[in-house]
């Protein structure tokens, strides 16, 4: 099934989730590293090329993302209101800090008017130019909202987590793509609770 149902996500959508978080999380690493590299290094100009090319590519991923999530049902959010609330808000400020990495690691290579080079396949052009102060600018931001983004991920994954193990609902294993049954349990309901501290 590849679109999302109102219990369960598609795989379209279970995949760009995993797969977007791989490639976050490796340029994540990837920006902290590159930027501690000696002038004298090898990889000193070849992981910002690398950096920038995957970069590129993450937006068009992240376009594609935004627009296949309009178009699609999202599932049933679980738990209390006030979790319900958090998830909602989580979800689309996930959305708001993505845009805001990827726009600006476009800006800043862009910053002097040429375009960035995507492994040779295409080149995105550069639309906007921008003093040294204002690209400074946009640097800071882009830093910025991957902590941002990186912190927000673990809270995302701690919350997940608390889910699975302690709700015992399927808000984690329907994004691996499973479900309680091939799992051989059922969720956790407040009846099973009921019955448990009554026994």
């Amino acid at each position: 099934m590849l679109r999302n149902t109102a219990g369960r996500y598609g795989w379209v959508s279970i995949g760009l989730h995993w797969l977007m978080a791989l490639v976050i999380f490796g340029l994540f690493g990837l920006g902290l590293w590159m930027t501690q590299l000696d002038y004298y290094d090898a990889w000193y100009h070849r992981a910002p090329e690398l950096h920038k090319a995957i970069g590129m590519l993450l937006l068009l991923l992240l376009v594609f993302r935004f627009i296949w999530r309009l178009v699609n049902t999202r599932p049933d959010l679980m738990g209390l209101w006030w979790e319900k609330l958090i998830a909602l808000m989580v979800h689309r400020t996930h959305y708001v800090l993505m845009f805001a990495i990827t726009l600006s690691g476009y800006l800043i290579p862009t910053a002097e008017g040429k375009g960035v080079d995507v492994f040779g396949w295409f080149t995105v052009p550069a639309l906007f130019e921008f003093d040294k102060q204002q690209a400074d600018m946009i640097g800071l931001i882009h830093l910025l909202a991957a902590w941002a983004l990186m912190g927000l991920a673990t809270m995302h994954s701690a919350a997940a987590l608390k889910h699975h193990f302690v709700d015992r609902d399927s808000t984690l294993i329907r994004m691996l793509g499973l479900s309680r049954n091939t799992l051989g349990t059922t969720p956790k309901t407040k009846e099973n609770n009921n019955k448990e501290k009554t026994s």
